[in-house]
């Protein structure tokens, strides 16, 4: 169905293998209990397949969710130790907009805490890269954000204006707004 790439939550939903969720957590994810080693095998094989045929490259994604400030740099040490580099491959960070389900399991209490967890160490390493080295080295290769969610679902509340909370008062169990999230996003990227 060539519609799954199109959505977000089409690709999601396609994305178990044989069905079964804890498949993807075992195999194609960076961060479980064997360290990424097998996402990071098959990365290394994709990208050697790009390399031979010379004028080939591929826009892979990873995933930052926001919920922790060592989220980046548990990403960039996978990346770096698993030396998944390659000059055909340039990685795009998908930020799933998943602030509901945080508040919901008390992971986070407001929707700054997103935000300072994607950004801050991004701010960080900008200044001073040694404070970050891996995701220095790890950041020369990422191209840019996206922002995923399950477009299937009707937003409550689409409207954003100067009524609507700020991040460190938004606490509600609700999720913000696609534009809410785009406008921080984007203040955040322009200042970097």
């Amino acid at each position: 169905d060539r519609n799954t790439f199109h959505r977000f939550d089409k690709f999601n939903a396609k994305y178990n293998p044989i069905g079964e969720s804890r498949l993807r957590e075992v195999f194609l994810k960076t961060d479980n209990y064997i360290k990424g080693k097998y996402f990071a095998s098959i990365i290394k094989e994709v990208a050697s397949d790009l390399e031979e045929s010379k004028y080939q490259n591929a826009e892979l994604r990873l995933s930052i969710y926001g919920k922790s400030k060592d989220e980046w740099d548990r990403l960039a040490e996978w990346a770096i130790e698993s030396n998944v580099y390659s000059d055909n491959v340039r990685w795009l960070i998908q930020t799933p907009r998943l602030f509901d389900i945080f508040k919901l399991n008390k992971v986070l209490s407001n929707f700054q805490q997103v935000i300072d967890n994607i950004f801050l160490p991004l701010f960080e390493v900008t200044a001073r890269p040694s404070s970050h080295p891996n995701l220095h080295k790890f950041l020369q290769y990422v191209i840019g954000f996206d922002s995923v969610d399950d477009e299937s679902k009707p937003e409550k509340n689409p409207l954003f204006d100067k009524d609507t909370p700020k991040p460190e008062d938004w606490s509600d169990e609700e999720n913000p707004n696609y534009a809410y999230y785009m406008y921080y996003m984007y203040a955040n990227l322009t200042v970097l």
